[in-house]
């Protein structure tokens, strides 16, 4: 098909951070060789978005945010044929694509296998609405699928609320466990029972944990926990920290965790984490996105304990399709249709945001 040349799409664009949402125009011209134009069905708001938009991480404005988005084909670019898996793409396909996309082949890439860290690396929602081709970003109607990213086509079975989160939150949380080793008969503790914390705690069970214990101060996130493989879930503003710490490790015997995940934003459960792991255990930060997340620890335990610290940003490509994977075949084992518990339309993203923001819904979508 041929895109009108006077075709127009929204977009919901903020001019600062904390200032209001507003609907404006922006161009849509038809795909170069190594785009895709897709049509967006639906985007999650990442709790991410929320920082930026509040000013907590630098974001560039006027900003369009959005980077959990899938979408349906429009216009394939010349040199567009196929997805990271070999499937052959055609317009009205529906698809996810990686939130990232890299300039080139470089060092990372090519050496470490690292392109999440390629130098010029971009997010789809991290960009000015002003760079072009404006649509880059899902709280808006058309989104542009960028050179150097990874495209996935999704099962006809998967619901839009089931395929939504699977490029950032699955994928994310992916990689966490695998930097976490979680391996057969192994306990595992995650700090943070939002989005990342849930398909945590579920992929934990998918390789095999024994034992999976749930941190969250909020009760009606322990009870999904429990849906999404938890086997116990505490509320740590109810107990002193040293009792929180005895009480997970008579759970892990004979010393403590094998794994720690932190995916709740907050390093200072980097302390009880460390101390609630056996000797040769892991600690895996996830959610700490906001730059000064400083927090001070033993090293000396770090050195007796032969503990791990790790930290997960971004996620490989190949997570992507191990994302999905992990969705469509555990869709019956674990609710997560039940996760995007909130839709708004394009005018309403101001009232999605603040009520994301405020934990009224888990994970808002954004339904142009």
């Amino acid at each position: 098909m041929g895109i009108a040349a006077d075709l127009q799409g929204r977009l919901a664009i903020y001019d600062a951070p904390n200032k209001p949402f507003e609907i404006r125009l922006f161009p849509v011209r038809a795909p170069r060789a190594d785009e895709v134009l897709v049509k967006i069905r639906m985007s999650t708001i990442c709790r991410s978005d929320i920082h930026s938009y509040l000013g907590h991480r630098p974001n560039p404005c006027p900003g369009v945010l959005g980077h959990e988005i899938i979408g349906d084909i429009l216009e394939l670019g010349a040199n567009i044929t196929h997805d990271m898996r070999g499937d052959a793409l055609a317009v009205g396909d529906r698809i996810t694509w990686s939130e990232y996309f890299i300039p080139g082949n470089n060092y990372f890439t090519e050496v470490l296998d690292l392109p999440q860290k390629s130098p010029g690396v971009d997010k789809y929602g991290h960009m000015a609405v002003t760079t072009e081709p404006y649509h880059h970003g899902g709280f808006g109607e058309y989104c542009y699928v960028l050179p150097r990213s990874w495209i996935l086509k999704l099962p006809a079975d998967l619901t839009d609320e089931e395929a939504t989160p699977v490029n950032c939150g699955v994928a994310t949380m992916v990689s966490v466990t695998e930097q976490a080793e979680v391996k057969l008969g192994e306990t595992v503790v995650v700090f943070g029972l939002g989005l990342l914390g849930l398909y945590g705690a579920a992929l934990a069970k998918g390789r095999g944990a024994r034992l999976v214990i749930g941190l969250d101060n909020v009760a009606s996130r322990r009870e999904l926990g429990r849906r999404f493989g938890c086997d116990h879930v505490f509320d740590p503003a109810s107990m002193p920290e040293a009792e929180l710490v005895k009480a997970v490790k008579a759970l892990c015997k004979p010393e403590g965790a094998d794994a720690v995940i932190e995916v709740c934003g907050y390093p200072e459960v980097a302390i009880p984490g460390m101390q609630m792991l056996r000797t040769g255990g892991r600690l895996v930060f996830g959610g700490t996105v906001n730059p000064g997340s400083n927090v001070s620890i033993d090293a000396n335990l770090v050195l007796r304990k032969l503990l791990t610290i790790r930290g997960v940003h971004n996620y490989h490509p190949r997570h992507l399709i191990e994302a999905l994977d992990f969705v469509h075949g555990n869709r019956e084992r674990f609710p997560f249709h039940a996760l995007v518990d909130g839709k708004y339309g394009l005018d309403q993203v101001g009232q999605a945001m603040k009520d994301a923001e405020e934990r009224k819904v888990l994970r808002a979508a954004i339904v142009p």
